[in-house]
């Protein structure tokens, strides 16, 4: 079992604990305990093949032993794991809990704790959240490809409004200097049938009263 032993402390006094070991364990942790100020922190204490985790919050130690090997990531969670259910079930009388006080109620469940973080039931529940996390990775991923893709073709989309834009800009400037062209040219064609009509008028005047006017 990677974690072989635990306990639950405030200062030097033990609450409870539990080992899945024979040895000096508890007698190691005891001398950790005694040097260790109260504040929030987390450390972890190497001694021969194994590590001693240690996790304090609110002037409360919860500690264990696990196999060198086993890392860090899983203990500590053991630790955050066993401080919840301590702070949930018993957190009322954790400031005035004397020596071994919380044995009997709460050494079933470090043991229990212990066993469950040691085994697979823990390890394959990890997997299976790592799994769950590559696939949300995967399908950002494919979500982000499909928002990529989808801006392209908004890019091309803005693109051909951007061209239909100027082409209707310029249709427009062509027709306004088209319709201006036609009133001229229907001022000058008016101009022009003006003109011919005050000639027409003034040969017919002087067919009747000759060119001078002399006649009428």
């Amino acid at each position: 079992m990677p974690i072989l032993f635990a306990l639950v402390a405030r200062g030097t006094c033990v609450l409870a604990e539990h080992s899945a070991t024979d040895g000096n364990a508890s007698e190691v942790a005891t001398n950790i305990l005694a040097k260790t100020a109260t504040v929030d922190s987390r450390v972890s204490y190497a001694q021969e093949r194994h590590l001693f985790h240690l996790l304090c919050e609110d002037g409360i130690i919860y500690l264990c032993m696990a196999d060198e090997g086993f890392g860090r990531r899983i203990p500590f969670s053991f630790l955050e794991d066993i401080q919840e259910r301590l702070t949930a079930a018993h957190g009322g009388v954790l400031t005035m809990a004397a020596d071994g006080d919380l044995q009997e109620l709460f050494g079933p469940v470090l043991e229990q704790q212990m066993e469950y973080f040691s085994t697979g039931a823990y390890t394959d529940k990890m997997t299976k959240v790592k799994g769950e996390i590559l696939d949300v990775k995967r399908g950002m991923v494919e979500n982000i490809d499909k928002v990529l893709d989808r801006g392209d073709k908004i890019e091309l989309l803005v693109d051909k409004t951007a061209s239909l834009q100027g082409d209707a800009f310029r249709f427009k400037r062509s027709t306004r200097h088209l319709r201006k062209a036609l009133w001229w040219q229907r001022i000058r064609l008016a101009v022009g049938i003006g003109l011919v009509g005050i000639l027409l008028l003034y040969v017919l005047i002087s067919l009747c009263c000759g060119w001078k006017f002399n006649k009428c």
